[in-house]
């Protein structure tokens, strides 16, 4: 087992305390470097960065950083989503790591849909029905993988099939 404890802080957002969401950063018992590149081949990492090793992933709306020696997880709830999260990602650094010579190291970040490709798609009416403000806050969420073509009510026919087509080259749920 590479990791088996780390200690946290839960903290608000240094850039406004007054954000309901919190951080959480946990400092890692011990250096997981090395199975950076494995977790990034595993689970599809929104970026990777080889010195120092750094990778981070979108889950569920969240960004997850982890490093050698820290995970660090924003827009939590609260600290039970924390440890819900940092149970889950232990688990994983140390599932690739027990199985890294059956998996095949990746050293660049996943690939994701442009933002400008999604927008073009969209009927650009920021008519608020997908209840948000804009429809460029839509097509940021549908390249991050929290909406899909089917989440704007505008968006029919010959567009909807565009964006459809266009978003199925990429893999959300890595």
């Amino acid at each position: 087992m590479l990791l088996e404890s780390y200690s946290k802080r839960i903290t608000r957002p240094d850039c406004n305390h007054s954000f309901e969401s919190v951080v959480c950063i946990a400092s890692l018992d011990s250096d997981v470097g090395e199975a950076l590149p494995y977790l990034n081949a595993e689970l599809g990492g929104i970026e990777y960065h080889k010195d120092p090793p750094t990778v981070m992933f979108r889950v569920n709306n969240r960004i997850i950083k982890v490093g050698a020696r820290e995970i660090a997880i924003n827009a939590l709830a609260d600290e039970a989503e924390a440890d819900k999260i940092l149970t889950w990602m232990i688990h994983e650094i140390n599932r690739v790591w027990e199985e890294k010579d059956s998996i095949t190291p990746c050293y660049e970040r996943k690939k994701s849909p442009l933002f400008l490709e999604i927008l073009k798609r969209l009927p650009k009416t920021n008519c608020k029905k997908c209840g948000q403000p804009t429809c460029m806050v839509f097509a940021n969420l549908v390249r991050e993988g929290g909406k899909g073509a089917e989440d704007c009510p505008e968006l029919t026919g010959e567009k909807l099939e565009s964006l459809q087509d266009y978003l199925a080259d990429f893999d959300f749920d890595a």
